[in-house]
């Protein structure tokens, strides 16, 4: 339900006692409009229900009397496995280990599909959500034509993650670019693996070391990574839970797990998810799937909100960017703006960013070659993303017409995790400030960032027309993200 705010001081049909937010002073000039969502708002929709189709998602693998894996005896685990949106794994529940705890794996691996996408090693089954996976050591292995290419990667308990790529498996150098790039393992052959998580590594800061035939990678824990804690009770086959992709066959066998031997000479019973399924999934990239939703994750007042699937969005192509959004009368960066209300990040992928905030219709969607800024021409507003060896940040960002941008940096943005908590935010816009640049404070829960707009905001005044959610320039993955509760500037005089 939409109630509009005038600068006199006249609120329509809002109880005060229902929108604490409200109590805000709104700018001199400018009217401020509410938006509950108690029923859809009609707004404007560009590309945000997607029509690329779903995806049929295949999932086979666990316990196999075969040998595709270079065991001493047939019997082993593996099996058709799909990169996909939804959990799935094959794994051994394990005694709870932290990260002050020594973890250990090796055995025996095959991957006999030209295209794959696995993770191999521990992990926690009871908070399985996204990639980079929370409270995981892992082996990823990823398959492209005859070769696959391993890396060694981690996640603590508040989704900040780390890895070894560049890695320390065999490598070289393209003398093109400069880069450090893998070379790859043979497919459709056993390999030899071991993996040792020591926690007095790295001075202390712990340390991942994963050998494969004899090459050896080593990942240390960022700092500080160890304190966040992480928690793991499985080993096993994990489905890179990401989004739809290209699935085909791994195989484990004669495994020692922390010391204990499993040579799947016999079916070990193990833990099953998901793994023997054949389903419809609708988390393919870049399938937009956001607007109205008649769900209450963001903690509103009543049901209804704001939000869905969004993946980044790819300027250089029309179908592939969205909004949905609230038109507005003409606003720009030579007034003040404002906006508010409460937010809940379900689910964060690697590589994923959402954007919130007051753009324009035509010019923050109009097609351009252009990949050196995410960022859409006409944008201010709040940002949601990585980079993954830090989690998730809720910070502010702006471009203006003339492409000048300014993104809020530094070790104080406020983090959100992707666990489905819902949280108070505002944002506010001050063109006077910072010398008459610009400035733009957001506050998250309390906790309060501020950024100064880049030099040139005088000179090249950016015009919005629209607010509420639109996708970047620049591809990536995908949020599962809700806003409710909204109150933000309509009009200004």
């Amino acid at each position: 339900m939409r109630h509009c705010l005038f600068s006199r001081g006249a609120l329509f049909s809002v109880p005060a006692a229902v929108f604490p937010l409200l109590a805000a002073v709104t700018p001199a000039h400018a009217e401020e409009r509410v938006e509950t969502f108690d029923r859809d708002p009609g707004w404007e929709g560009h590309n945000n229900r997607s029509s690329l189709p779903p995806a049929e998602v295949r999932q086979d693998f666990g316990y196999s009397n075969t040998r595709h894996a270079g065991g001493a005896a047939a019997g082993e685990i593996g099996g058709h496995i799909t990169p996909a949106g939804e959990a799935a794994y094959y794994a051994r529940p394990i005694r709870p280990a932290t990260l002050d705890d020594r973890l250990s794996a090796s055995g025996m691996f095959a991957c006999t599909s030209p295209h794959f996408h696995v993770l191999v090693g521990f992990f926690n089954a009871d908070t399985l959500n996204e990639w980079r996976t929370p409270n995981s050591i892992v082996l990823r292995l990823y398959g492209r034509g005859d070769v696959f290419y391993a890396y060694v990667e981690y996640a603590t308990s508040r989704w900040r993650a780390g890895g070894d790529n560049p890695g320390g498996f065999a490598t070289r150098i393209d003398q093109q670019t400069g880069r450090r790039e893998p070379l790859g393992f043979a497919a459709n052959m056993p390999h030899q693996w071991s993996m040792q998580y020591d926690p007095h590594g790295n001075h202390g800061g712990g340390s991942i070391k994963v050998s494969i035939d004899g090459q050896t990678a080593v990942c240390h824990l960022d700092a500080g990574h160890k304190q966040d804690g992480a928690t793991f009770n499985r080993f096993g086959l994990l489905a890179i839970p990401k989004h739809f992709d290209q699935g085909g066959e791994v195989w484990l066998d004669d495994l020692v797990v922390n010391g204990d031997p499993e040579t799947f000479d016999d079916d070990p019973g193990w833990e099953g998810r998901s793994n023997r399924r054949h389903y419809v999934s609708y988390d393919v990239r870049p399938r937009f799937d956001f607007g109205f939703s008649d769900t209450s994750f963001a903690g509103g007042q009543g049901r209804g909100e704001l939000g869905g699937l969004v993946f980044r969005g790819d300027i250089r192509y029309p179908e592939r960017t969205a909004y949905y959004a609230d038109r507005l009368d003409l606003l720009s960066t030579d007034k003040p703006l404002r906006a508010s209300g409460r937010a809940s990040l379900c689910r964060g992928v690697s590589d994923s960013t959402s954007l919130l905030g007051f753009f324009h219709s035509q010019r923050s969607t109009a097609r351009s070659d252009s990949q050196d800024s995410a960022l859409p021409h006409n944008f201010l507003g709040i940002v949601v993303e990585g980079p993954s060896r830090d989690g998730f940040f809720f910070y502010p960002a702006c471009r203006l017409s003339n492409g000048a941008e300014a993104y809020a940096a530094g070790p104080g943005l406020p983090h959100i995790l992707p666990d489905g908590t819902a949280h108070d935010w505002s944002l506010e816009y001050d063109p006077g400030a910072s010398g008459g640049q610009g400035r733009i404070t957001v506050d998250f829960d309390g906790q309060r960032v501020q950024l100064d707009l880049a030099p040139g905001r005088a000179d090249a005044p950016t015009a919005f027309d629209r607010f509420g959610i639109i996708t970047t320039w620049i591809d990536g993955n995908a949020q599962r993200i809700y806003f409710d509760d909204l109150q933000y500037t309509c009009r200004q005089e």
